[in-house]
């Protein structure tokens, strides 16, 4: 089973590209299924993001304890860095 931290880092991984790249089906489907995790497994329904010049952070409310999480960015926009420096190889496919 993953951890809750391991589910975070996943989520907040691709919301990143998300918001990047909004029109990627993909990207949202995967986002939508770690919130659906959080919600099942953990009981997080709105994990709030802010982000400073280093980290960002997770605040989540779990068993009615408030707790945050920190990630660093490179560590977190990874993804977005490798999709944006090879574009043609994360090509959007549109929904039928």
């Amino acid at each position: 089973m993953m951890s809750l931290q391991d589910k975070l880092y996943n989520w907040l991984t691709i919301k990143v590209v998300v918001d990047a790249r909004p029109e990627d089906t993909a990207a949202r489907d995967t986002m939508n299924m770690f919130e659906q995790l959080l919600a099942d497994e953990n009981g997080i329904k709105s994990p709030e993001v802010t982000v400073d010049e280093d980290m960002y952070y997770i605040a989540v409310k779990s068993d009615e304890q408030q707790k945050t999480y920190r990630f660093p960015r490179e560590l977190i926009e990874v993804m977005l860095d490798q999709i944006s420096d090879e574009p043609e190889k994360y090509v959007n496919y549109p929904e039928k």
